[in-house]
């Protein structure tokens, strides 16, 4: 063995020489990896609330899933899917009964999951050819009676029906919608609620005599703060979709992600309390600046393209951390919807989870569910 000898100054040269590019490349890569991800404050699943038949199996879903894979929100869209005791002609056949409801609470409160029920306000009051029940049994509600339900549906058709609404300025429509808004809180002692308001295309539509020729922000921020009032006098929130908020014109969105129908100015108009469910499905748009930017809370939402919702978590991480303090909490985290009933979405995931080769369309919201929520634990 040969031991070679080199004196110590030189010896000192040598290691800086070694040292100082590896601290060099050690500094590099810290700074450019994101210190990932931030703890956010939502992380939230949204779905349609379970059938009669479903609670069981939706509530172990819960209890296995949801739970541990630390979701901290569940919006459940419960719509006419609950035995109402002030409107029970609006109940859908079959519907949850409070013992269903104690079920999905007691399973939600194991797990520190916060339940915000939702029921479609002002739009989404029909789908397709078929009218939801609140016009079904108060047809003076509604803001185009004169546009009649078609047979075979069609998009894009004529009459511009996409889904009907209700005339926000009736003088008996909150009166009944309230009650049931108010009934289905009490029953998920929730001090959330989700009043959708998403996609309005029927607003201030010139026949209506009560809201023809009326500004339509003005129209929808009256709404909005009709609602939130309501609920702030029993101490709870109100949360909404953001579309209706969004220039769909100036930014280029378009109609469905964005207004245009000029609503987009509603912004400036609503209450600073209300939280913001920002949607945009085949892009990570960075609209929740926006929000954030009026003072509203804002929670970035995808849907079936994993792509998509894995870039929101990444964004919010990054909106929530090179912020001011004021701003960072606007910014309340993300959420993954689910457009379609709960057995389809679970049959889905645990064929997906069984053997994932088998999936050839990997644009699912069950793909997008355990990605997203991969990425926030």
């Amino acid at each position: 063995m040969i031991i070679l000898k080199c004196h110590p100054t030189l010896i000192k040269m040598k290691m800086k020489r070694l040292i100082v590019p590896l601290l060099i490349l050690c500094s590099a890569f810290t700074f450019s990896q994101p210190v990932f991800p931030q703890d956010f404050p939502v992380k939230g699943f949204a779905i349609a609330a379970p059938s009669v038949k479903s609670v069981d199996r939706f509530v172990e879903f819960m209890e296995e899933d949801l739970g541990p894979r630390g979701v901290n929100t569940l919006v459940l869209r419960v719509d006419f899917n609950f035995d109402y005791q002030s409107h029970p002609e609006l109940s859908d056949d079959n519907p949850l009964r409070i013992e269903d409801i104690e079920k999905l609470k007691k399973a939600a409160d194991k797990h520190g999951i916060k339940l915000v029920p939702q029921i479609n306000l002002l739009g989404h009051q029909s789908w397709a050819g078929t009218l939801g029940n609140l016009l079904v049994h108060y047809p003076e509600f509604d803001e185009t009676p004169h546009v009649e339900m078609p047979e075979n549906y069609e998009w894009p058709n004529e009459d511009g029906l996409y889904c009907k609404s209700y005339c926000p300025l009736h003088p008996e429509v909150h009166e009944v919608v309230f009650a049931l808004v108010d009934e289905l809180c009490e029953a998920f002692e929730a001090k959330d609620f989700h009043a959708g308001m998403d996609e309005v295309f029927y607003i201030g539509d010139d026949k209506c005599p009560r809201c023809g020729g009326l500004d339509k922000a003005e129209l929808f921020a009256g709404e909005v703060t009709k609602i939130q009032t309501h609920l702030k006098m029993q101490d709870r929130r109100l949360w909404i979709w953001g579309d209706r908020l969004l220039d769909g014109k100036r930014t280029g969105i378009g109609m469905w992600e964005g207004s245009m129908n000029n609503t987009h100015k509603a912004i400036d108009l609503i209450p600073k309390e209300v939280m913001i469910c920002d949607w945009h499905y085949n892009r990570p748009l960075h609209t929740p600046v926006i929000f954030a930017a009026k003072g509203l809370d804002v929670i970035s939402c995808s849907w079936n393209k994993p792509e998509v919702g894995v870039k929101q978590v990444a964004d919010m991480n990054t909106f929530r951390m090179h912020n001011t303090p004021e701003m960072k909490e606007k910014f309340q985290g993300v959420m993954v919807t689910v457009w379609s009933g709960v057995d389809t979405f679970l049959d889905g995931l645990e064929e997906y989870r069984t053997d994932p080769s088998k999936s050839e369309n990997l644009e699912q919201p069950w793909v997008t569910y355990l990605q997203v929520f991969n990425e926030v634990k």
